[in-house]
């Protein structure tokens, strides 16, 4: 088969001739009646069906200090393969999807206008845009359908156009004249749940009210003859791109506002041609608020709106009506979702003529993330291996940038023996002694505005970018190059006005420095430990001790065949690596052998590496004898041995193969560490 054929293949897979005609269905009213009582759901509102978008996708439950949250996997954008997904959320998407549960239920959000609010770069627009695409993608799939309809041989009977499609893409239902609603409701809601009730809610718009009126008048009343004869059912596709159930308003020039962006306008073409500007046939029904009728529209910057400008909202969120220029109130179904930063709602709060508003207004925080390994996420999707194939980004660089994008959004602990760094951490889910998860929500309590400051992940994107571009590495850009572009930004940032903020976000770069050399240590330490024949020797040795020391045996020399009195200088030098006090040895010693004792008791044999305080010690042990065969230090200087190189590169092809690292980032680590312990020696010899 040539390329063009299998072309030809490849889409009539995913759009076949069926597809297209399932998608592009039409029929009559009695068929669409047909359908609504099959599947109630067509005709329900559009909070429900962005409740149930987000539920399509699932969700899973965890619990994080002792609190039991809910993960819905929408916002991990499936849709996109994750290139809008959202993380560390978690707290707060909750309460999003609970105001959508609560407007599907009709509790009352469904009168309020949703406000993500929070500082710039927080994922607001992200979250906007998730639910845009999702509700899009959601009227394509045979569970979210739904329906509107078209007038249908008009030119006859009216001086007008022969079709004319509904401009606001109105639920077929809306047909039924109000006073048979209670009736036919009756009937179509018979037998059915609470869930799968059938609402009828509205009256058409102008445009459709006036063919109705005209066509009801042409039939003396006959509904079944109007509804036969000129009303076509079809399908109904959300497009963002097509302007069809999904608006966005961004506002402009704040003194050039017109409320006719969001409610349409009249077409003064059509003036001439019917007579009346108040003629609803010459009016384009296009506002914001006409498109997104059934579906959603979305507020960008709202509250940089003119005051007067947002009056529109006050009706659109609690009547769920808007007021087009010269014509009656209309009804609309969609939902309302603002976004804004801190200093707008600052205003908004401040400015007393806007209280209906702030009433009408469900506010939902968006926060800067809190969490080291959320955050990494957002770099980690962007900066990969298949993004960034050409150069190598060296272990801990993604990490180190974001530790102090957070430090920076965390206020300083009021317990005084807690540190920032350490704070941190326990936010991360890792365990310091004193501290239990009952701590931590105090902690999360005590800090009102955490997440609320700080650097955006913007700018650490920003930076990281410039690491890229710049390759000072020559092929691998590793943690030292990206903290040192953070901190040369700091000068220029456009958000960062005051000397007292810079000075302390480089302290924290430095708090971040120092985390980071005893991390790249301790991999280099663990690296040069990793013989694992000589660790096991050493642990064997270990034991054969401890055992002889806690029964109050000698142990048998295995070189010169005699019994020695237990090791006491070999068993400290290991236990001191962990700090366990000589006041404390005999009860970890007992502790390791009942550790013993009880898995022989099960058959099982002791290893090591099941013990990870242990294993930490006799690592530490092992690269402690083994730093000076290796002779680290002399790679600081410009002559190295050919027996010290073998051994070097053995470490280095150790930090490439467990640990992540390229043959370039390898060096500079081992380089680094080994100006460390030079450092040391220094200060060794001085002391």
């Amino acid at each position: 088969m040539t390329a063009s054929g299998s072309v030809f293949e490849l889409v009539k897979e995913v759009y076949s001739p069926q597809h297209y005609n399932e998608l592009n269905w039409e029929g009559s009213f009695e068929d669409y009646i047909e359908i609504v009582q099959k599947n109630p759901k067509v005709a329900r509102s559009a909070f429900s069906r962005m409740f149930d978008l987000i539920m399509h996708f699932g969700t899973y439950d965890f619990v994080e200090h002792k609190k039991k949250l809910t993960h819905y996997k929408f916002f991990d954008d499936p849709l996109g393969n994750g290139k809008d997904a959202v993380f560390g959320l978690d707290v707060h998407i909750a309460k999003l999807v609970n105001f959508f549960k609560a407007a599907s239920l009709r509790y009352g959000t469904e009168k309020r206008v949703l406000l993500l609010h929070g500082p710039v770069g927080s994922a607001k627009s992200t979250l906007a845009r998730l639910l845009k695409k999702g509700v899009e993608w959601y009227s394509y799939q045979p569970e979210g359908a739904l329906y509107t309809y078209k007038w249908v041989n008009l030119s006859s009977k009216l001086k007008m156009e022969d079709s004319m499609d509904c401009p606001m893409h109105e639920d077929p239902l809306r047909l039924i004249p109000e006073e048979a609603r209670v009736k036919v409701l009756s009937m179509l809601n018979k037998g059915r749940n609470f869930d799968d009730r059938i609402f009828i809610e509205g009256n058409l718009n102008p445009a459709c009210r006036y063919v109705f009126a005209e066509l009801m008048k042409h039939y003396n009343g006959d509904w079944g003859s109007l509804m036969k004869n000129h009303i076509r059912v079809r399908r109904l596709l959300l497009s963002e791109k097509d302007r069809v159930g999904i608006g966005t308003f961004q506002p402009k020039d704040e003194k050039n506002q017109d409320s006719t962006e969001l409610t349409g306008d009249i077409n003064y073409r059509k003036i001439a041609e019917y007579g009346s500007d108040s003629d609803p046939r010459a009016f384009n029904f296009d506002g914001e608020f006409n498109i997104a009728n059934r579906g959603v529209v979305e507020f960008v910057e709202m509250l940089k709106l003119d005051v007067a400008f947002l009056y529109d909202l006050l009706g659109a969120s609690q009547e769920h009506k808007i007021k087009p220029k010269k014509f009656a109130q209309t009804d609309i179904d969609e939902v309302i979702i603002g976004h804004t930063n801190e200093p707008e709602y600052r205003k908004l709060q401040n400015n007393e003529f806007m209280e209906a508003l702030r009433d009408r207004t469900v506010k939902i925080d968006v926060p800067y993330i809190t969490k080291l390994k959320e955050e990494v996420k957002i770099y980690k999707k962007d900066f990969n291996s298949e993004s960034v194939p050409h150069i190598h980004v060296a272990p801990h660089t993604v990490e180190t940038a974001s530790m102090w994008a957070i430090l920076t959004r965390l206020e300083e602990p009021k317990k005084a023996n807690l540190t920032l760094m350490q704070k941190l951490k326990l936010y991360d889910g890792k365990t310091l002694p004193g501290y239990t998860e009952d701590n931590i929500k105090e902690l999360r309590k005590e800090a009102m505005r955490e997440g609320l400051d700080g650097i955006s992940p913007r700018y650490v994107q920003d930076k990281i970018s410039n690491a890229l571009v710049d390759d000072k590495g020559n092929g691998c850009i590793n943690p030292f190059i990206v903290l040192n572009e953070l901190e040369s930004g700091l000068k220029n940032h456009s958000l960062i006005r005051d000397e007292e903020t810079k000075k302390r976000y480089r302290e924290l770069l430095a708090v971040v420095k120092q985390e980071y050399e005893d991390v790249v240590k301790n991999e280099v330490q663990r690296a040069i430990s990793a013989d694992e024949e000589a660790i096991s020797k050493l642990c064997g040795n270990y034991i054969d001790n401890v055992k002889a020391y806690t029964q109050k045996e000698r142990v048998r020399n295995k070189y010169t065949g005699q019994s020695e009195e237990p090791d006491e200088r070999l068993m400290r030098s290991i236990e001191e690596k962990i700090d366990i006090p000589d006041s404390r040895k005999d009860d970890f010693r007992r502790e390791i052998m009942n550790y013993i004792g009880a898995l022989a008791l099960e058959g099982k044999t002791f290893d090591y590496k099941t013990n990870e305080r242990l294993h930490k010690a006799l690592e530490l042990k092992l690269f402690e004898d083994q730093k000076d065969t290796i002779k680290l230090t002399s790679l600081v200087s410009n002559v190295v041995d050919k027996e010290t190189q073998v051994k070097i590169d053995v470490v280095k092809n150790r930090l490439i193969k467990n640990y992540g690292y390229c043959d370039i980032c390898a060096t500079d680590a081992l380089h680094f560490v080994a100006s460390i312990f030079a450092r040391g020696d220094v200060k060794r010899s001085q002391g």
